[in-house]
């Protein structure tokens, strides 16, 4: 049994790509895409003419509504290749607006919807700022499930399972790199490594917590740098693997154990946690490592944005 085949028994694997061409070879339940998968797809001359479609055949309506557009066409080829759900993001210049994330919200699903797309196999990705959990929140309570991205710190996955959201995205791999690009010539790869990688540490603690609690959210790793932290995760509710990494696993026969276990994570001994929005943002603003790689995420795929509709507006001319 090779690594992925065993990682499969413990974790839902979930494919982190807007490359639906290479879905089948790997067969994950689920698939994931954000701004920069698309920007990196659509700039492959295989999905080319997708996006030039896309633009032409609603051409003259806003910008906005046709990458909403295109963003749905992408997810719906996913959809027909994998059986479980797609992630599709809402615009990351909206982190800071409840209500606005929740009108492009409900604009996308409608869109699925008219594709024939059933409710239960989309996921809207939105940022995990407290406006974006808030906009979250009132998504599920209408039907509409989410799943809130860029989360770093341990006070955006309790506000997350406070809101009932149904997943959760804890970026293992951009974690890893603030720690190691802190530390500089002090990084002892070797020591902070497998269970000791600052990103794996704060998978397990969020994991733990839920679990401990009976939070319902499932805990999706996501954003990661090698095949060690996938390792050291698997017992995760999901993982979302880039297809190099899934091919990196899928040629391996190393032994591979379960590592994170729900019923040992309700016999710890855990305090409760709760934050309102001042203590939210207290929280968040105390851990220097969530608050610049929240701040960087938001702006990296807020310029991705920017490039795709670049793109279209290029293909219109």
């Amino acid at each position: 049994m090779n690594q992925l085949d065993a990682l499969r028994q413990y974790t839902t694997v979930v494919a982190d790509t807007g490359d639906f061409h290479q879905l089948a070879q790997f067969q994950p339940r689920d698939a994931t895409t954000n701004p920069s998968l698309i920007l990196k797809a659509v700039q492959k001359p295989e999905y080319a003419p997708l996006m030039r479609a896309t633009v032409a055949q609603y051409k003259g309506r806003s910008l906005d509504e046709v990458m909403d557009r295109m963003l749905v066409r992408f997810g719906c080829e996913i959809l027909n290749t994998i059986p479980g759900r797609v992630s599709t993001e809402v615009d990351a210049r909206l982190s800071f607006n409840t209500s606005a994330t929740v009108a492009r919200a409900e604009r996308l699903i409608e869109l699925y919807q008219a594709e024939g797309v059933h409710i239960d196999r989309v996921l809207i990705k939105i940022a995990s700022t407290w406006e974006g959990i808030e906009a979250a929140r009132q998504l599920e309570l209408r039907g509409i499930h989410t799943n809130l991205t860029l989360l770093f710190s341990f006070c955006q996955a309790v506000a997350c399972g406070q809101a009932k959201v149904q997943l959760i995205s804890p970026f293992v791999g951009r974690i890893y790199d603030w720690y190691k690009k802190q530390a500089g010539a002090q990084w002892d790869e070797a020591a902070m490594a497998g269970a000791n990688d600052p990103g794996v540490r704060s998978v397990r603690a969020i994991y733990e917590h839920y679990k401990h609690f009976g939070i319902a959210t499932e805990v999706m790793g996501a954003s990661f740098r090698n095949t060690g932290q996938i390792v050291a995760l698997a017992g995760c509710d999901l993982l979302t693997i880039a297809p190099e990494l899934l091919a990196q696993l899928g040629a391996s026969d190393a032994p591979l154990a379960r590592a994170l276990d729900p019923e040992a994570a309700r016999t710890l001994e855990l305090d409760p946690v709760h934050y309102d929005e001042a203590g939210f943002r207290l929280a968040l603003n105390e851990d220097a490592m969530g608050t610049e790689k929240l701040a960087e995420g938001i702006r990296a795929f807020a310029a991705d944005t920017r490039k795709l509709e670049a793109l279209m507006q290029q293909a219109t001319d």
